[in-house]
């Protein structure tokens, strides 16, 4: 808090002993840190970290992630949370630590029928001294916190008036060096919230397909019929399962009493998103600071010296004569007039000496300026340097001139992204756990059935989304629900934009240098059109859109859905082209005139390759009426032999 108010409030500079040390003496203020510390804040402001839902298994174009994608920015939008991220990044970078929340409220407050639900993300105001977690939450996004409370103050009007206690009527035992839940002033009120931890068995069924259901016991208490329902069916069941279910319920409490219990809220996550500027664990506690903090010192020697030098210059330069009481007794007038009126000359009256004589004498002596001390010139230009080197010395990217290099520019300003980027860090650690919380809210807030809602792109334009909208799974032909954000469960991932509109800049430089060195005319085209996409400028969103739709029709982008819907429509109802028409009936004959061509070559292949084995056929015929022709002629001359061989013997 002292932090926050010492580079934004002015005179808190001095607050402390110093303002006691210098009182009824000039306290001059050269915020030096407020600069560095509002450079800090615009940066960010320039590169707005985004969250992303992305699908734990990896799978790309997750149509449900893309869901979620569009309803986040639908509540950051409709609830303002540029104003909660901006307050918490500034109390972060001034202070050290900054919050906001996530709640949910009605779509329509007026309507009682109405019991749709939205989530919103809101501001908490100085975080420093209203946001409290677990001592024993280690963990930086406080993920790991059992308990959490949110102070915030009424008046005892107010407090009265909504809660209709007295809080003179408190037992008075809180002391001065505990928290003090009520004052003159006001009375404090906080949200408690609080984790709660419970084992389920969950029951696994079989049925008779084979397919397993999950039944937990609250499940069985709501529908006692539901056991004999599953025997009937043929389901059985196969296993037990213990689980852990998380929930929060919230109170809300004074110095007196529980006020309210809320009940249990939507989710199972503590909806605090804490912010750091820099944290460490240092003697097992936890301790955080901002860009301020070490930068306070060298501030007050400044200021400090300079109200030194602006006293010593507010004395008179002029040397003035000092004279007797009779020398300007009667002229007093014309003395005191003399700066104003600028007399031509000034008149004393002489003086009388030790003899009574009266003579005529000058001054007796003339008063001289203060001198500055030595030291003080060497202190300040110390005392410069030191805050140059804590701040991040900021004046050079002011001091650059437009004849250097872009590789110089973009040097000076890596070097001061650089002192913002443990800030840019931290709040995308904080921006992952926002998503996470409200992606747990979600998951039990948007479960209507075809329920409509807005959706805003990427490209930041308004679309409709209808959740729990029945549809046929095309792999398995069975009946699903689409959009259904009860089964949504993703990774959170935050992504930081560009670091700082030069570096924007200079990809542009490096597309046009590219397209110094390429030839090929397409490439060219793709260069030259995600150049423009990069370029910044007053009226140059059409232009964009103009050349990201050239992208996506060349392939190099791809389409969102909407865009791929829209593409589809003008292929559709678009007139065709009597030159296109004759070219696609050209080569549609060219094709059947191949396709022809083939067919006949693969006939007269098909005519050789009978012919050929009709030709092995015939000889392998003619071989074997050649084998058996030379059997039979064997045989003969057998037969022939034997009857000569017994003629003789006869």
């Amino acid at each position: 808090m002292q932090d926050r108010r010492f580079y934004s409030l002015a005179g808190s500079q001095w607050e402390g002993p110093l303002w006691d040390q210098y009182a009824n003496k000039p306290k001059f203020e050269v915020n030096k840190v407020h600069l560095s510390v509002i450079r800090i804040i615009n940066e960010y402001r320039n590169n707005r970290v985004t969250v992303d839902f992305v699908s734990k298994d990896g799978t790309n174009n997750d149509k449900l992630a893309d869901v979620c994608d569009g309803l986040y920015r639908a509540d950051e939008q409709d609830s303002v949370a540029d104003e909660a991220y901006d307050n918490a990044f500034e109390e972060a970078v001034g202070g050290g630590f900054g919050a906001w929340r996530l709640r949910t409220i009605y779509e329509d407050d007026e309507d009682p029928e109405n019991e749709k639900q939205r989530i919103r993300i809101e501001p908490i105001f100085d975080a420093d001294s209203s946001v409290f977690f677990d001592l024993e939450a280690k963990r930086q996004d406080k993920s790991d916190a059992k308990y959490a409370f949110v102070v915030y103050s009424m008046t005892r009007e107010a407090y009265k008036d909504e809660w209709g206690d007295d809080p003179t009527s408190w037992p008075k035992i809180v002391h001065q060096y505990e928290f003090d839940w009520c004052t003159p002033d006001v009375v404090y009120v906080a949200e408690y919230y609080r984790v709660e931890e419970k084992s389920e068995t969950l029951r696994i069924f079989q049925t008779i397909a084979g397919e397993e259901e999950k039944y937990a016991a609250q499940d069985f208490a709501d529908d006692p019929t539901l056991e004999e329902l599953l025997a009937a069916v043929g389901t059985t069941e196969v296993r037990q399962r213990k689980i852990k279910r998380r929930r929060v319920r919230k109170y809300v409490m004074s110095g007196g009493r529980i006020l309210e219990d809320a009940g249990y809220i939507a989710g199972k996550c503590i909806p605090i998103v804490p912010v750091y500027g820099k944290r460490w664990f240092v003697d097992n506690v936890e301790r955080c600071m901002g860009h301020v903090r070490l930068a306070k010192d060298p501030q007050r020697l400044k200021n400090m010296q300079l109200s030194k030098l602006g006293e010593i210059s507010a004395l008179s330069s002029v040397e003035k004569p000092i004279l007797l009481p009779e020398q300007v007794a009667g002229h007093q007038l014309m003395w005191a007039e003399d700066n104003l009126k600028d007399y031509p000359y000034l008149l004393v009256n002489p003086i009388t000496g030790a003899d009574g004589s009266q003579t005529v004498a000058g001054p007796v002596a003339y008063t001289k300026s203060p001198n500055v001390p030595p030291a003080m010139g060497a202190l300040l230009q110390l005392t410069e340097q030191d805050m140059q080197e804590i701040l991040g010395s900021p004046q050079q990217a002011d001091k650059m001139v437009s004849n250097i290099s872009g590789k110089a520019v973009e040097m000076i300003q890596q070097r001061l992204d650089m002192q913002t980027f443990i800030y840019m860090s931290n709040f995308a650690k904080a921006m992952k756990r926002c998503g996470e919380v409200w992606l747990s809210m979600a998951r039990e807030v948007y479960v209507e059935d075809r329920r409509r809602m807005k959706s805003i792109n990427a490209n930041g334009e308004p679309e409709s989304i209808e959740l729990m909208q029945p549809m046929i799974d095309p792999e398995t032909g069975r009946l699903m629900m689409a959009n259904d954000l009860s089964q949504a469960s993703f990774d959170v991932v935050s992504d930081v934009g560009p670091s700082s509109s030069s570096k924007r800049a200079a990809t542009v430089r490096a597309l046009t240098g590219m397209m110094q060195i390429t030839q090929d005319p397409e490439t060219l085209q793709v260069l030259g059109a995600m150049a423009m996409m990069n370029m910044e400028g007053e009226g140059v969103e059409d232009v964009r859109d103009f050349f990201r739709q050239r992208l996506i029709r060349m392939g190099v982008v791809q389409p969102t859905e909407k865009e791929a819907q829209a593409m589809m429509a003008e292929m559709q109802g678009q007139q065709p082209d009597p030159q296109a028409m004759l070219m696609q009936a050209m080569s549609e004959e060219a094709i059947a005139k191949a396709a022809k061509a083939r067919a006949d070559t693969v006939k007269v292949v098909a005519d050789a390759e009978l012919s050929r084995a009709r030709t092995v056929e015939t000889l392998a015929n003619v071989d074997m009426d050649t084998q058996d022709h030379a059997i039979d002629l064997a045989r003969s001359i057998g037969s022939a032999v034997a009857q000569q061989a017994q003629s003789p013997m006869q």
